[in-house]
């Protein structure tokens, strides 16, 4: 049945908090990003939440196929799961697609349970490429007809023309709920790569339109957009779902910069953008990847009409040379992200993080030094972690607002708790010191708000997450203590004079 067209004057429905859509034709398929906890029973205190590029891409080259699909990005809406579900019911598409992570699955499959019995479910995401086998058994995702491994754009778009398409398309399983068996499709000829490893240069570029809080007004009044360089890391963090050794089936594949280029100026000239947040992990993570982009950059006057953020590896640009770095400077980056997770070398080691405290603090004073700015990514109870480290952590974070403090650049730190992650190094590490799956599937969420009445944490508030399990030395209230008396000093120094409650 066709999605009504809008009015143009009426009462805000579900069907306004889809991107997207075409409400002149029946609806192909509808993409939801689930919201980070159930806003019904504790609204949000922030605004603005990280958009959802996944989907995006999907989405995109789903349209360019001729399908019309929408995205619902309930994290950014604030939604609770009733409201999740009474619009996707509303919209009634042929297909939902769902990314599935680890720390809002439960959510993800309460949304699963509410939706009509005759929409067709596909979904994919860390989650259900970590544990495919517990996501086609949970009788929740009753209507799940296909779970997509990895990335999505080609296959969903061939689910879309034909759902028996499964059968063909390596990567996708799906449960035979009679039998109780699953399925698995199969290549045909040559054709594995074209399906499991696209060419990054050849797919459209991101259509904001299913992206609601991006391009956005940022605080210092440029309208900025988040961007990818780079899909794949080579990197194997012990905590992280992007290591190497959980991808196997990940080849690592950068954009040409000429590519990157021309989205930079094609998302200008539809938004006036003159900023960007290079998300993906690589784009200043290799000399290989870093050289030629910024030969194309500069060859481009890039840093005369945009400033850019990204993530950096602090190996790498450990190694770099002076020239290097003043290129990165004149070229427009503003700030670099950098996981320095700990100022324990000891804990360092545990995490295969391939660095040390005094690197970081090496690295950090050369980009202050040429005005870039550094925000510095922290996590604290790590399995294994002690007083000791802990504490040094919190010096290592002081010493490098320190340093900002005497350098063009400034400095800030973003701190978490520890929560581990299906698929993961340290996954295995814990299953193996006897820690159940679902005792660390438990997560939940944390208010270190008061309600939203501190000011200085709210913007930390949809990530404070925790699975209640004290995997260090240092009990849980000790961790949630120094994490928010980091971020209320990082929040005293970003907003001078402002009162944190």
């Amino acid at each position: 049945m066709p999605v009504q067209p809008s009015t143009t004057e009426h009462q805000p429905t579900a069907l306004d908090l889809i991107s997207g859509v075409d409400r002149n034709r029946a609806l192909d398929a509808l993409f939801v990003n689930a919201p980070l906890r159930d806003y019904s029973l504790r609204p949000r205190v922030n605004d603005y939440t990280l958009p959802v590029l996944g989907l995006g891409y999907i989405a995109t080259y789903a349209a360019h196929a001729g399908f019309n699909v929408g995205v619902l990005d309930a994290e950014a809406h604030g939604l609770g799961i009733d409201q999740t579900v009474a619009a996707v019911n509303a919209a009634r598409p042929r297909w939902v697609g769902m990314n599935l992570l680890a720390s809002t699955y439960e959510l993800s499959a309460r949304i699963a349970v509410g939706l009509d019995p005759g929409i067709s479910l596909m979904v994919g995401g860390h989650h259900a490429k970590a544990m495919p086998q517990r996501v086609l058994e949970d009788p929740r995702m009753a209507n799940l007809t296909a779970l997509v491994l990895g990335e999505g754009e080609t296959r969903v778009t061939a689910l879309l023309d034909d759902a028996e398409r499964r059968k063909e398309l390596p990567g996708v399983m799906w449960r035979d709920r009679l039998l109780g068996t699953n399925g698995a499709g199969i290549a045909r000829g040559k054709d594995t790569a074209k399906w499991l490893a696209p060419n990054v240069n050849e797919l459209p570029f991101v259509d904001r339109v299913y992206l609601p809080q991006d391009p956005y007004l940022a605080d210092d009044g440029r309208t900025e957009a988040n961007i990818v360089g780079s899909r794949g890391c080579p990197y194997d963090c012990g905590f992280c779902g992007a290591a190497v050794s959980a991808n196997p089936d990940i080849t690592i594949r950068t954009r040409e910069p000429a590519n990157i280029i021309d989205e930079l100026d094609s998302v200008h000239d539809e938004f006036g953008t003159t900023a960007f947040r290079f998300v993906d992990d690589l784009f200043l993570g290799a000399a290989r990847i870093i050289r030629p982009a910024m030969e194309a950059f500069t060859a481009h006057s890039i840093g005369d009409h945009y400033a850019w953020d990204a993530t950096g590896r602090i190996n790498v640009l450990y190694r770099a040379d002076d020239a290097l770095l003043d290129t990165l400077a004149r070229n427009g980056l503003r700030e670099v992200a950098l996981g320095i997770e700990s100022g324990s070398d000891r804990v360092l080691v545990a995490m295969d993080k391939r660095i040390t405290a005094d690197m970081t603090e090496t690295v950090t004073r050369r980009l202050l030094e040429r005005g870039i700015n550094v925000k510095g990514y922290f996590i604290l109870g790590y399995p294994g972690e002690r007083p000791d480290d802990l504490k040094a952590t919190v010096r290592h974070i002081h010493t490098l607002w320190k340093l900002s403090d005497t350098l063009p650049g400034a400095f800030r730190a973003s701190v978490f708790e520890f929560r581990p992650y299906p698929g993961t190094p340290i996954w295995q590490q814990l299953i193996a010191a006897g820690h159940a799956p679902d005792t660390l599937l438990a997560y939940g969420d944390v208010d270190l708000t008061d309600h939203g009445a501190d000011e200085s944490l709210r913007d930390r508030d949809e990530f404070n997450f925790s699975v209640g399990i004290q995997f260090g030395d240092v009990p849980l209230p000790g961790i949630r203590a120094a994490l928010a008396a980091l971020a209320r000093e990082q929040f005293a120094r970003t907003h001078p004079g402002e009162a944190t409650v």
